[in-house]
């Protein structure tokens, strides 16, 4: 069973349908026993970090998540579920993260032509050394829509950078691990190979 958690910040219907492409076992739920009896995880999300972080909270999902990926679990953040796996955003202040991974969410600073939000379709450039079966989307054009970008401390996580001004980081991968900035689900057949990815790997 992949379950995709709802915490009521996430186009949840979107990634239910494009999970539902490659495989028929899978539910939305905002239970953390759901969750803990998962075989799959994802966590979507759109919206501010802080809000995030108080809405799983307040569902009793953080303790659920974190348990999950230490156990091994398959995991997928989507755009704001790849943000909330980092230690602190300057969303809004100083926000705790999950604390998966050490690093910072980061606004995009404004610069001449630089719209912000980074709204559209762009470009992703696979770094070296990924053994995913996702090689043949390096250039590959994503969907994105944010305004905050991650910067990881470990640089051995990045699994693909994107430019919008500057290079960033558009994806990370480590061990059971998969997230991404842009949204995969509306991503048309590169973004579904993602998804059908993360469903069928072991």
């Amino acid at each position: 069973m992949i379950t995709i958690i709802d915490y009521g910040m996430g186009n949840l219907r979107s990634v239910e349908k494009a999970v539902e492409k490659f495989c028929q076992g899978v539910k939305v739920s905002s239970s953390p026993e759901d969750v803990a009896k998962a075989d799959k995880i994802i966590l979507p999300g759109v919206g501010a970090f802080g809000t995030a972080m108080r809405e799983l909270r307040k569902r009793r999902l953080l303790g659920a998540i974190r348990d999950s990926i230490e156990d091994g679990k398959p995991f997928l953040g989507i755009c704001l579920g790849l943000q909330l796996l980092f230690s602190e955003s300057e969303e809004g202040g100083r926000v705790k993260g999950l604390g998966i991974f050490e690093g910072k969410v980061k606004r995009f600073r404004g610069r001449p032509g630089l719209k912000i939000p980074h709204m559209g379709w762009n470009s992703v450039r696979l770094q070296g050394g990924r053994e995913t079966g996702l090689q043949g989307l390096d250039g590959s054009y994503m969907y994105f829509v944010h305004s905050y970008y991650v910067e990881p401390k470990d640089k051995d996580i990045v699994f693909c950078k994107t430019n919008y001004g500057a290079d960033f980081t558009s994806g990370i991968r480590k061990d059971n691990v998969w997230a991404f900035q842009f949204h995969p689900e509306k991503s048309q057949s590169a973004g579904l190979k993602i998804m059908e990815s993360f469903v069928k790997a072991c």
